[in-house]
């Protein structure tokens, strides 16, 4: 575990990683440091064979994530890691976290609200719990701007009309909306929602890795790039269906075990 005053943590829950915005004073809002923080959580999640699944939450009952801090921004902080390499990669991990392109799967357990930069930061996400007071949305237009990270692709998650009207009147949507839209996968208690968020994620991770990163490349891109999506599933069948993985899954179903997985 990380240090637990910090304004991330981190904690390794077997074969998942949690990652926890630590700013409730600040409703968990993102600072230069912090997404650096979650970018570097997502190279270490990319990089270590034993993790399986990342768990995305914030403390507290109030927020998931308010977006940048906007404090921190007008004093002049650094969002972009200021050339220096290690930081410069994190912040490419987290954009890629951002944009639903992490090699691992991604669950967001929305402990509450998630607007602007923060409702961006959870539609990365791959699975989202929501806790029944939560609420999402992008006010960007009220302040004179638009969502620029991935907000804008909202109609991918979302009917187009709806993502039309969140993101052209700024108003937020309540958990139960989410839900019946298909942006929450599921909704509970508040105090639920970890918990519910870290079972889901030992049942995904309990899976073959190359199947769930075939799986999560080819389901995203049939949505967003068909084209794209059928020529990479040659690329995946050549090497799901050839693995020792895939030799392992037979053998293990065959004798009635559970499957040791090896990720090749």
């Amino acid at each position: 575990m990380s240090d637990p005053t910090a304004e991330l943590v981190t904690e390794r829950h077997g074969a998942v990683l949690l990652v926890r915005l630590n700013r409730p004073q600040a409703r968990n809002a993102l600072t230069g440091a912090v997404i650096r923080g979650i970018g570097a959580a997502v190279r270490t999640a990319e990089q270590d064979p034993d993790v399986r699944v990342v768990v995305l939450t914030g403390t507290g009952d109030r927020a998931f994530c308010a977006g940048m801090d906007l404090r921190a921004f007008a004093d002049g902080g650094d969002f972009s890691g200021n050339g220096d390499p290690d930081s410069v990669a994190a912040v490419d991990a987290y954009e890629r976290l951002s944009r639903g392109k992490t090699d691992v799967p991604v669950i967001g357990a929305a402990n509450g609200s998630a607007v602007g930069g923060g409702l961006e930061l959870l539609l990365g996400c791959d699975i989202i719990i929501a806790a029944a007071t939560a609420s999402f949305g992008l006010p960007e237009v009220k302040r004179g701007l638009f969502p620029g990270g991935s907000g804008t692709a909202l109609g991918s998650r979302i009917p187009l009309g709806v993502a039309l009207e969140m993101t052209l009147t700024g108003e937020a949507i309540d958990a139960d909306r989410a839900y019946r839209l298909g942006l929450a996968n599921s909704v509970v208690p508040q105090e639920e929602v970890l918990t519910t968020a870290l079972a889901l994620a030992e049942r995904i991770a309990a899976n073959a890795p190359l199947g769930l990163a075939a799986c999560k490349e080819l389901v995203r891109l049939g949505v967003t790039d068909a084209a794209s999506a059928t020529e990479r599933l040659s690329h995946w069948q050549a090497i799901v269906f050839s693995s020792e993985d895939a030799k392992e899954g037979a053998s293990a179903f065959m004798q009635k075990r559970a499957p040791v997985w090896q990720g090749k």
